[in-house]
């Protein structure tokens, strides 16, 4: 079992490069992130090169954050920006070696919303593949993002089969899903062909998942017994020092079998075993 540090969350009080390194530390086998735009592609794989961690996601821009985007694709009216921020996150991740990047819609809804956002996801993957990227779209919970477009599986697996790209595949966050559906042990098993990358926290306060109502060392032996051997990505709030919430990091290592298990960095075990694993 491997697992992705998702930096937007975990040490995002660090400059980019910075938290990366804390993740190799922590003891994580890869690293993603939100918008790594403004720190220079050279910093970032620098720190990559140092310290052996490949970069699995990164999202596209979310607009203009201040008037309220959340991502641009399923905007009626906003396709150049859209494709603007589908092409500076392939040339960004292209730059640095990252497979996946997380294609946000943004507030909307509607049929114009959905053909926007198909035809913008047919670009995305048309574009992404000569450089072997995938590309991915999130249904996201509607209380933390109230208005999203895309807010379920069924939703989300409708519009990979509309736009019929190979590179298109399904982000399945079992925080968001849990809140939005439930049943995460068979939706896993149901979608796992179209799945591109696992998330996970706590549900229902999106901290460490060592609490609340998800059961992951169950959900992470799902994930392996399927097969599933990419990294899963932790993008949780820490509850403080990210260090200090790592406990079930140890904890699902240890449950694995054991040619399975990573042996555990010094430096951090002391806030890990401040958590038990549920």
């Amino acid at each position: 079992m491997k697992f992705s540090a998702n930096l937007g969350f975990l040490w995002n009080d660090r400059p980019l490069p910075e938290a990366i390194r804390a993740a190799k530390a922590a003891g994580f086998d890869a690293v993603e992130c939100h918008w790594p735009y403004e720190t220079p592609v050279d910093e970032v794989k620098a720190a990559m090169r140092e310290t052996g961690l490949p970069m699995v996601g990164l999202n596209t821009r979310r607009g203009d954050v201040g008037a309220g985007d959340n991502g641009l694709s399923a905007k009626p009216g906003r396709d150049v920006e859209a494709r603007a921020a589908i092409d500076e996150a392939i040339a960004y991740a292209t730059a640095i070696g990252t497979p996946n990047i997380h294609v946000m819609a943004g507030f909307a809804s509607g049929a114009e919303a959905r053909a926007t956002f198909a035809e913008n996801l047919a670009y995305a993957c048309t574009n992404a593949a000569p450089n072997g990227i995938t590309i991915l779209i999130e249904p996201l919970n509607k209380y933390d993002a109230p208005g999203y477009f895309l807010t379920t599986t069924d939703q989300a697996l409708a519009i990979i089969e509309t736009v019929q790209a190979p590179n298109l595949k399904l982000m399945f966050d079992c925080y968001h899903v849990q809140l939005m559906e439930g049943d995460i042990t068979r939706r896993i098993e149901t979608l796992l062909p179209w799945i591109g990358h696992f998330q996970f926290a706590s549900v229902p306060d999106r901290g460490a998942p060592d609490h609340g109502e998800i059961n992951y060392a169950h959900v992470f032996e799902v994930t392996r017994r399927l097969g599933y051997d990419a990294p899963l990505g932790a993008e949780y709030k820490p509850s403080g020092n990210t260090d200090d919430t790592l406990g079930w990091l140890n904890n699902a290592a240890a449950s694995l079998p054991r040619a399975s298990v990573r042996p555990v960095r010094s430096g951090v075990e002391a806030g890990r075993q401040r958590r038990t694993a549920t």
